[in-house]
């Protein structure tokens, strides 16, 4: 299940992410209406989705060079398990099956990551080109569960990664293959 494609289309390149960081105090949930597709993406207001349904659901910052894709697929291995993917992970692959969209693509860690209900395989990485003309990071993660198979790829600007990692952090610990999952893993709630 590893993405050897990301379409980013980023916007608003010049803009720092600062005020970005006080916006995403508020959230947008986003509920797969599909009852053979489950999930819930939960996500900062400053984010805008696009597409879904049985295609790739997007989420483009508004006003940051910040995007993450999902998609969900069924799948038939019934016996995937993320520590046995990163096991099984081939970096020299990885990084040419990547390098092909994201030019001087470089894997910089691995491992496995929680999202809400489900343990993930993750790995990330940076290229020194992208079709924006800038350098990116790529924050990959993938599961299976109850028969489908969840991709949740993030795409940064590298040179702000502290301010976007954190978003990033934020998707993908409260994301889950449930359509009914609540909010906020991360997130401390002001006082009513």
């Amino acid at each position: 299940m590893q993405a050897k494609r990301i379409a980013p289309l980023l916007a608003g390149l010049g803009l720092a992410l600062t005020p970005m960081l006080a916006a995403a105090q508020e959230i947008s949930i986003t509920r797969s209406v599909l009852t053979n597709l489950p999930y819930t993406l939960i996500y900062p207001s400053t984010m805008v989705a696009s597409g879904g349904g049985d295609g790739p659901l997007t989420i483009n910052h508004t006003s940051a060079p910040l995007q993450c894709e999902l998609l969900v697929v069924a799948v038939e291995d019934a016996a995937w398990t993320p520590q046995v993917a990163l096991n099984g992970l081939n970096d020299t692959e990885l990084t040419e099956a990547w390098g092909q969209t994201l030019p001087g693509f470089a894997l910089t860690s691995k491992g496995n990551v929680e999202f809400q209900d489900a343990t993930a395989l993750t790995y990330e990485g940076n290229s020194t080109d992208s079709p924006m003309d800038i350098p990116v990071t790529l924050v990959h993660t993938e599961t299976v569960n109850g028969g489908r198979g969840y991709t949740l790829d993030c795409i940064y600007a590298t040179e702000f990664a502290a301010e976007a990692r954190p978003l990033v952090d934020f998707i993908i610990a409260n994301f889950s293959t449930r359509a009914d999952a609540d909010c906020c893993v991360g997130m401390d709630r002001a006082p009513e």
